[in-house]
């Protein structure tokens, strides 16, 4: 898969991920980023950066680089008007001739709360927050202008991200780590290098239309994973506070409104990952020695 050309709408904390991986194989990759620091940083690391702040369009040479690429990958967030890439490159998108692979990240928040229970990619989506109701609509946007232009999009449904710089061990470590008990509930996650790994999978063997949760096999309440991050690093875990009682963020505090667990059977079997780390325990053990 050498000398293939990636652009990323969005080169943030997964994009970038993968981006490093991908160039290490020889290909090139280019994206948008928000503020003229990020470009700069990224042009350093080879990676051709454009801002796109989601009110306006590229620029020409932007545009230019994204209609040499045969993959695209987006994982600009919503707003209130919709996607910001549909929005202002819906044409540019569509007038791409030779598109092997698009991707859309989203969340499983678009599955909305279900008890605990599990819910796969056959789950009809019913989002609660709003957030997750801007992204079922940016799933429909992008699969609307896929059949419109024939387009090969793909949905990643993605589960609570972590990894380097980025996870429970590093709040643990800045005394940030808080316990938030609320009995019963669980949340799925995954570590941004399966996050890479699956994408990259789903590139080799694109199936227009497909739509995969991104997550690792195991689900656990927040409070059991800060426990074992603790204990990782030695330290006795923070107490636990009663969800009633934690000072939260109105944003922070709607995670805890939904309730599932997320299957990602399809991500194993039809695009044959194999996840570097199952489970939030290999995961966490991982970023022990990370910066």
């Amino acid at each position: 898969m050498a000398e293939e050309r990636l652009f990323c709408f969005g080169l943030g904390y997964s994009a970038r991920f993968l981006a490093r991986h991908l160039q290490a194989q020889g290909w090139q990759v280019a994206g948008t980023v928000r503020s003229e620091p990020d470009r700069a940083a990224l042009e350093a690391a080879g990676i051709a950066a454009f801002l796109f702040d989601g009110q306006a369009p590229m620029d020409a040479a932007g545009r230019a680089m994204l209609a040499d690429s045969s993959y695209i990958l987006s994982s600009v967030p919503p707003d209130d008007e919709g996607d910001p890439v549909e929005r202002y490159h819906r044409a540019d998108l569509a007038a791409l001739g030779d598109c092997r692979w698009v991707g859309y990240l989203s969340t499983s928040g678009v599955y909305g709360d279900h008890g605990g229970g599990w819910v796969d990619e056959t789950t009809p989506p019913a989002p609660i927050s709003r957030r997750a109701v801007r992204r079922l609509m940016a799933e429909t946007a992008w699969r609307s202008l896929g059949d419109r232009a024939g387009l090969p999009v793909h949905i990643f449904r993605l589960a609570g991200i972590y990894g380097p710089g980025r996870s429970p061990i590093d709040a643990v470590r800045a005394g940030q780590a808080r316990r938030i008990a609320k009995p019963g509930q669980v949340f799925s996650r995954i570590h941004v290098a399966d996050i890479a790994r699956a994408l990259m999978a789903s590139m080799a063997r694109p199936r227009k239309g497909g739509i995969y949760n991104l997550c690792d096999d195991c689900p656990a309440s927040s409070s059991e994973v800060i426990a074992y991050a603790a204990s990782l690093l030695g330290q006795d875990p923070p107490p636990e506070v009663p969800l009633d009682e934690a000072d939260l963020s109105p944003m922070a505090r709607s995670f805890y409104s939904e309730n599932k667990r997320v299957r990602n059977r399809l991500m194993h079997v039809e695009l044959g990952v194999e996840l570097a780390f199952p489970d939030y325990k290999a995961g966490l053990a991982s970023l022990l020695d990370k910066p």
